[in-house]
């Protein structure tokens, strides 16, 4: 007889679900310092106006990704992206002679003498060579992204109208540039996505976001706020941060200028300092579960498995991830088991008792296995 059982399991990869409460950092006021404050816009600030929002869906588990729906054109057309604050390019699936794309030819974008030309300034900073020439100033401007799990996108950028509703009640349909894709890779074995195409939040120029700042729309602000059980809200500009209950820190100029870092952390365990230290993160929205480097991966299962000796047997049987456990009882959900489970924390170095708690609902799932 087959029976359903539900056991817990900890991620390969710890989840990214509540790093990302508001983006590019917030972390609990049990850990803000007396004097945290909101940072005050500038003069030259005063111009910009509020925020725009737009609804999450998706989840961690089982789909492993969250999207959003935007408006692209005039009249304007829906489409649902990754949303991907790893990095900048916004692009979309093209209707043209088209490799890898994943949706039918009355979904995908149709170019309209709109093309963006190779001499624009945003042309050289979405090639991947920094030798940008241009044998023709009249040329198209094309584009290649690559992602950190070698899938890409190649093809041409183009500018449109992309409407937004703002808090404030204003309605804009500002010209972004974006990418129109005609050849999609995705990496293998996994399955292509079913969304049309990405939304780059990253902080390089190309992204959405520095376009819509640079057209004195927004403050350079971008955040979202995701829900365990799924779905959330994104939100550009900063009129619906929290003026309480939020501390902040400063993202570190790394390797790549495109990238979210909030500088050198070290994980504690149950509050208590372990072994792993000088971890350098990157945000990245992009990426359905928190990646560690294989030391510190291996020192964080050792400390959950070692304090669990005694109470919970490992799942060897269930396939759904390479760590389970399994209880006297099925589980039904997380709260029947995080009280077996000790919390985790980034502490940032660079900036005084500022740590993110990640309690046992963080880095743990249930999963329902048939044996």
């Amino acid at each position: 007889m087959d029976l359903k059982s539900r056991r817990i399991a900890l991620h390969t990869v710890l989840l990214f679900l509540v790093f990302s409460t508001i983006f590019p950092l917030s972390f609990s006021a049990a850990n803000q310092p007396r004097n945290a404050k909101k940072p005050r816009p500038s003069a030259s600030d005063n111009r910009l106006g509020s925020s725009a929002v737009f609804r999450v869906q998706g989840n961690v588990y089982p789909l492993g990704y969250y999207t959003v729906s935007l408006s692209i054109g005039y009249p304007p057309k829906l489409y649902d992206l990754d949303i991907d604050s790893g990095s900048d390019l916004t692009w979309v699936q093209c209707d043209a002679p088209c490799k890898g794309c994943t949706k039918p030819s009355d979904q995908l974008y149709r170019p309209n003498n709109n093309l963006v030309q190779c001499v624009d300034q945003l042309c050289a900073v979405v090639h991947l060579s920094t030798d940008h020439n241009c044998a023709d100033p009249d040329e198209q401007c094309d584009y290649e992204v690559e992602y950190a799990d070698h899938g890409s996108s190649l093809g041409v950028l183009v500018r449109d109208y992309i409407p937004l509703q703002f808090t404030n009640g204003s309605v804009i349909r500002p010209k972004i540039a974006f990418g129109c894709g005609y050849d999609q890779k995705y990496s293998a074995p996994t399955t292509p996505p079913s969304t049309a195409g990405v939304l780059g939040l990253g902080n390089g120029r190309a992204s959405i976001l520095s376009q819509l700042h640079s057209l004195g729309l927004i403050r350079n602000v971008v955040g979202h706020c995701l829900s365990g059980r799924g779905g959330g809200f994104l939100f550009f500009g900063d009129d619906l941060i929290p003026s309480s209950e939020i501390v902040w820190t400063s993202m570190s100029p790394g390797s790549s200028e495109k990238h979210y870092s909030a500088g050198p952390a070290e994980l504690l365990f149950n509050g208590k300092p372990s072994s792993v230290k000088g971890l350098e993160l990157i945000f990245d929205s992009g990426s359905s579960y928190t990646y560690f480097n294989s030391q510190a991966y291996q020192a964080i299962v050792d400390l959950v498995t070692n304090d669990l000796k005694g109470k919970l047997k490992r799942a060897t049987e269930d396939p759904s991830l390479p760590i389970c456990w399994k209880g006297a009882k099925s589980f039904k959900s997380l709260s029947d088991v995080k009280n077996y489970f000790k919390p985790l924390a980034l502490s940032f170095t660079k900036s005084k008792n500022l740590q993110m708690l990640l309690q046992p609902e963080a880095y743990l799932i249930v999963t329902v296995s048939t044996f």
